[in-house]
């Protein structure tokens, strides 16, 4: 494994889970783990539910937007997570491929969202309690 771990997110519309789990991964890991997401086909925007969820618990994804998802950023990863929608990923060899099972938040309330944020965040503390053995991860 490489001194800095990379770790990419991917979701067809990288506009949800994948942004909210990047949220997460920045927050716990800070600069100790480098994050990207992306997606199959980008949406033109985050979704709102997923923005306000996030915020209720202190992170802003508001910065980051929906990227196309390219075999290079692929390639570049140490972990690639597939967050459960089906979006398929170019095969490298020495990449950890891994998919997560999350409900998809589009076109859902902020109530029905936070159940599927508190799941990525579970997974992502435990992710960075992986990659970074010797860290304290922050709740």
């Amino acid at each position: 494994m490489a001194s800095k771990p990379s770790v990419l997110f991917v979701c067809v519309h990288n506009a949800g889970r994948s942004q909210m789990a990047q949220g997460f991964l920045t927050h716990l890991a800070g600069d100790a783990i480098e994050v990207r997401s992306a997606g199959s086909v980008p949406a033109d925007s985050l979704n709102p539910a997923a923005i306000e969820a996030m915020a209720e618990v202190g992170i802003d994804i508001t910065d980051q937007s929906p990227r196309i998802l390219t075999p290079d950023a692929v390639e570049t990863s140490t972990v690639v997570i597939t967050m459960g929608c089906g979006d398929t990923c170019p095969y490298f060899p020495g990449v950890d491929y891994r998919d997560w099972e999350l409900a998809d938040p589009a076109g859902r309330a902020v109530a029905a969202v936070r159940p599927i944020r508190d799941e990525i965040h579970w997974r992502v503390a435990d992710l960075v309690a992986e990659l970074l053995p010797h860290r304290i991860v922050p709740s």
